[in-house]
């Protein structure tokens, strides 16, 4: 099992393929293999490169709460990427990961070639817009507390098919990884300067709100909605999402 230790904690990742790296990260509380559906049509020409969040999958679960965080999490990507000796990468994911990705390209701008921003939103400008998202996250992690694993049944697609050794450490992501601490990453639009893909399913109804927004924001994006898909827009419809993702990378002729 491919796994490396960053700062004491031990991370699954999977390598697949060659060529320009992709990175791809998951929802919360899904894993790694939600994107079971890509690796073949974008390992062909791409080397895709995805990862267990700590806390998730079988990724470790660190018993500090201190150990869950945005900034922790950003640092675990970069870390990955050296481990893998990638000096720049196509960075994106779905829902927290699409967030993520966001707060890399804050942070490590010259490490991203283009952004996959996908059924995602990237904060809030307001602090009561912001207190209320946490409020529901951490209403998820008293759900993981109270009813362990079980609290994961009847979400969407990318969760309900996941694997997860600790409910106590999705608990201890939803407080310090799926909260929101400020507005700097909503903030940062405007100055991304990368080819970003921002991508949303048509009924992933709270979500196609941020995508417009997003979308409005990055200059040059490009906008995909994808019919018949719901918040796991790659997993419900995977051949469309594939094509989405080919047809935007295509053209930029990555090295």
């Amino acid at each position: 099992m491919p796994v490396f230790n960053n700062d004491g904690v031990d991370l699954y990742y999977e390598d697949h393929g060659k060529g320009p790296a992709i990175l791809l990260s998951h929802g919360f509380s899904a894993t790694s293999q939600m994107w079971r559906g890509q690796i073949k049509a974008l390992s062909q020409s791409y080397r895709l490169i995805t990862w267990d969040m700590r806390g998730h999958g079988k990724s470790g679960s660190p018993a500090d709460p201190g150990l869950y965080s945005e900034g922790a999490t950003v640092a675990d990507m970069a870390a990955l990427l050296d481990h893998l000796q990638v000096d720049q990468a196509v960075v994106g994911g779905l829902s927290l990961g699409g967030y993520m990705s966001l707060a890399f390209n804050l942070r490590h701008p010259e490490r991203v070639q283009a952004l996959l921003i996908i059924d995602t939103g990237p904060g809030y400008n307001s602090d009561k817009g912001r207190q209320a998202w946490n409020k529901t996250a951490v209403a998820m992690a008293k759900g993981l507390e109270r009813d362990g694993l079980n609290a994961l049944t009847n979400r969407s697609a990318e969760m309900a098919s996941a694997q997860h050794s600790s409910a106590q450490g999705l608990a201890l992501a939803a407080r310090g990884m799926l909260t929101q601490a400020n507005s700097a990453v909503i903030a940062s639009l405007a100055g991304i300067s990368v080819p970003s893909l921002v991508l949303v399913g048509a009924e992933d109804e709270p979500f196609l709100k941020a995508t417009d927004y997003m979308a409005g924001k990055i200059s040059g994006s490009t906008k995909v909605v994808i019919p018949n898909a719901g918040h796991a827009s790659n997993i419900d419809q995977p051949d469309l999402f594939n094509s989405a993702v080919i047809d935007f990378l295509q053209p930029l002729r990555l090295t």
